[in-house]
């Protein structure tokens, strides 16, 4: 097929999947569920300390459409840009649907960010406000000075706490206190609803936006490839601002009709009790936390499955819960790889390919892996429907992730077997998975390098026992850096990522070397260094 058949026959495709997504957006599902079933819980929100509160489909439609009413009268409209800097908590979700209600865009930010994130976060979208909670009302008022205002909820998920008096902002209980009166919208799915900043090879994040019939389709797949309906009931942790619990968990209950049970954070201690309390069918799971339920006493539950990236056998002789494998990334919305629940396959395995996308291996020639050979892995899809609108502000780095045909470089490496199972195998990207959190190498060695004490570093990955993988970083001192000394230098470059870097990405050793290794084309040889370093097996 010609580029130009190839083009014609993407624009063809493109046009059938915008047409399945007429007449649709996020405020028309919620209004679905709002009429079939107003009494029915939608959010169960269960906060460490504090009573259980519950926000059926009409009080969250209610809700929401307050907030809406309330930014609206502060000038918020179509097409701006808003921060939601929150943890897992009900007025995160509220101020989510709010914004898709305008037409604003929601801006999710990673709550462990440092003032330089979110800075350039706002700047990068010209962020009009910022939505947040008393912890991080200081951190954003002094990060954002070019936003119009500031709402700052009562609560850091759900305790009482304190804002500083001498920051001005509009209370969150105000604005939800506002009778509703909306701008008249047309319904477009193809408007901008929401973007999330992502880790890329680049010394920045990238913010992959999103439209509504994104959310609409990631909704709809995610409830397919877990048979959603509307008794099951999703017991969630993993944090809002992301993907895998936006769109999977959140998206996902909101398309089959079912219930969410949002905790702050992952409880060891309260999984069990609030698993049972609503008696959760299915829940997103990370190592971390099934390593962390591993010496606990499995009580009698209602788990028909974990997603827990690839099948793993032990859950099921552990648990009694089936695991299920899936892959997807913040610009595939959903699942472009996805285990059956009926059939796994082998151990370790991330799935099949979705049906709704194309999926290539590719090898360095370009040709395709057979099985038994790993390959770069390429996603096909309808950008703005099944793929991700664009890299927002960054028309560069889009186009740089497609090819001529349309197909998207994931940066992951895969292996297929003999029977079409997949498994995941590395990263392209020099990227590193930290807990559940993407860490690009090049932005820890950008901060690091602005030190102005190192001459060259290298930025790799340590296995650790809990999180997976660690960044530690190999550095060569320039001579002010020598001057310092081995200690006194260690100790000033962790502390220089603490202050400009969110946690996760902050570096947990430093090895201070004479030379690095190099490969055939003189680049740093990074998998010579992660020999290097044994696994992390405790206590670090």
């Amino acid at each position: 097929m010609t580029n130009g058949s190839q083009q014609a026959l993407n624009t063809q495709i493109t046009q059938s999947s915008e047409l399945s997504m007429a007449g649709m957006d996020i405020p028309w599902l919620l209004q679905q569920w709002a009429d079939k079933t107003p009494d029915k819980p939608y959010l169960i929100w269960e906060p460490f300390s504090g009573k259980t509160q519950s926000w059926t489909f009409k009080r969250l439609l209610d809700e929401s459409q307050a907030l809406a009413s309330g930014l609206a009268l502060k000038g918020i409209k179509a097409g701006d840009f808003v921060l939601i800097h929150l943890d897992n908590s009900p007025e995160f979700v509220i101020s989510w649907f709010a914004c898709a209600h305008l037409g604003a865009v929601a801006v999710s930010t990673n709550t462990r960010s440092v003032a330089r994130d979110l800075s350039y976060f706002s700047d990068h979208v010209k962020a009009v406000c910022a939505i947040t909670q008393p912890c991080f009302a200081t951190l954003i008022n002094e990060s954002c000075p070019d936003i119009g205002f500031l709402a700052v909820t009562d609560n850091d998920t759900g305790l009482a706490a304190e804002i500083d008096a001498n920051i001005t902002y509009t209370p969150f209980t105000q604005l939800l206190d506002t009778p509703v009166n909306l701008p008249e919208r047309t319904t477009d799915p193809m408007a901008n609803l929401a973007v999330q900043f992502t880790s890329g090879t680049t010394s920045r994040p990238k913010a992959v936006l999103w439209t509504h019939a994104n959310a609409l389709f990631g909704a709809r797949v995610n409830a397919a490839h877990m048979r959603l309906v509307q008794d099951d009931i999703t017991l969630t942790f993993l944090p809002l601002f992301h993907t895998n619990a936006q769109a999977y968990s959140m998206l996902g209950s909101l398309w089959g009709g079912g219930t969410m049970v949002l905790q702050p954070k992952f409880p060891a201690s309260r999984f069990w009790p609030v698993s049972g309390k609503h008696q959760c069918t299915w829940s997103s799971m990370i190592p971390f936390a099934f390593k962390a339920l591993a010496g606990q006493k499995v009580p009698d539950h209602n788990y028909r499955f974990w997603g827990t990236g690839a099948h793993i056998p032990m859950v099921n002789e552990m648990f009694g819960i089936q695991s299920i494998g899936w892959w997807g990334m913040t610009e595939t919305i959903t699942h472009g790889i996805v285990t059956d629940l009926d059939h796994p396959g082998p151990a370790g395995n991330m799935g099949r390919a979705a049906l709704e996308y194309g999926i290539q291996i590719r090898l360095a020639d370009g040709s395709m892996a057979k099985p038994g050979e790993k390959g770069n892995l390429f996603i096909h899809g309808v950008r703005g429907v099944s793929l991700f609108k664009e890299y927002f502000g960054d028309a560069a780095a889009t186009a740089k992730s497609f090819d001529e045909n349309g197909w998207f470089d994931t940066g992951d490496i895969v292996r297929v077997d003999i029977s079409g199972a997949l498994f995941f195998a590395d990263r392209d990207k020099d990227m590193l998975k930290v807990g559940a959190e993407n860490v690009a190498a090049s932005e820890v060695e950008s901060v690091i390098m602005a030190t102005q004490l190192i001459s060259e570093c290298a930025v790799v990955a340590q296995k650790h026992y809990m999180l997976d993988e660690v960044p530690v970083v190999f550095v060569i001192p320039n001579p002010n850096g020598l001057a310092l000394g081995t200690e006194a230098l260690k100790t000033k470059l962790i502390d220089y990522c603490t202050v400009n870097l969110a946690d996760f990405k902050v570096v947990r050793d430093v090895h201070v070397v004479e030379s690095l290794p190099r490969s055939t084309l003189e680049k740093i040889a990074k998998n010579e260094l992660r020999k290097r370093l044994p696994k992390i097996e405790s206590g670090k």
